[in-house]
């Protein structure tokens, strides 16, 4: 079973009917799956409007609302605690990466033998609509991930990924970025603790490039990863199994997930 959690923020215009496509694309390709979107505290009434798509198709989708906005990775965390799948996939719910691609994340996962699967705008078959000055930075940001964490990927930024489910138990309770260098945190520690990563091809249409694409976040994403660093390399905080012991109180506030309310279980 698949586990497709969808992160959203402000999409009431869009979410219920992207939220049914991913359903009937997932049906088409035969895979058993269930979509679980996570509300990351939209003040547009986002959660209202996908649970027309929950009472479209009630025994595959659920809703996730979270109180306040934390961010992408703290939705994502919270959409993981109520997976069920044996293996979990982020999507973004804008639909610039289409989930039918999914179907080949599996094929290469097997082929490959990989833990996870990432969706890579750099791999010479993707098809990316991609604007000069987010190539500069994303070259600029890949170059800095290699020299830091001599990371095997060349994009760890694209919103869709394909993880079997205990890489997901094992490092997700580390992770502590919930909003701008979730992505690269994640996949730092996957790569640290010995799994396998693949990139895959992606088809991309940014559709919303220029609202989305800020100075202040490219700093931010750049002390986020600057902090990652220094936790996985000066402190060694990622390998200190007394941490992330079940049942230990881990009092840093970064690490605290909003807790959710689930519209249809």
């Amino acid at each position: 079973m698949l586990s497709i959690l969808m992160p959203a923020y402000n999409e009431a215009q869009s979410i219920a009917e992207n939220v049914c496509e991913t359903v009937e694309t997932m049906r088409a390709l035969g895979i058993d799956f269930e979509i679980i979107v996570i509300d990351d505290g939209s003040m547009d009434g986002t959660h209202t409007a996908a649970s027309q798509a929950l009472r479209a198709w009630p025994d595959r989708v659920r809703v996730v609302r979270c109180t306040r906005n934390e961010g992408k990775g703290n939705a994502l965390i919270c959409g993981a605690l109520y997976s069920r799948g044996d293996h979990v996939a982020f999507l973004d719910a804008d639909m610039d990466l289409h989930p039918e691609q999914l179907a080949d994340f599996f094929t290469i996962m097997d082929a490959r033998n990989a833990d996870a699967v990432i969706g890579s705008k750099f791999h010479p078959r993707s098809k990316v609509d991609y604007p000069p000055l987010r190539r500069v930075y994303s070259f600029f940001y890949y170059m800095l991930v290699r020299s830091l964490f001599g990371l095997p990927v060349r994009d760890t930024q694209t919103g869709i990924k394909l993880f079997k489910r205990p890489v997901l138990e094992h490092v997700l309770p580390r992770v502590l970025v919930k909003r701008f260098a979730f992505d690269l945190e994640l996949l730092a520690n996957v790569h640290h603790f010995g799994y396998r990563i693949a990139e895959a091809p992606v088809t991309v249409n940014f559709t919303r490039v220029c609202s989305r694409l800020r100075l202040r976040a490219v700093w931010n994403v750049f002390l986020d990863t600057l902090a990652i660093f220094y936790r996985m390399r000066i402190l060694h905080y990622y390998d200190r199994p007394e941490r992330f012991a079940v049942g230990h109180d881990r009092a840093a506030g970064s690490h605290e997930i909003v807790v959710p309310v689930v519209i249809g279980e």
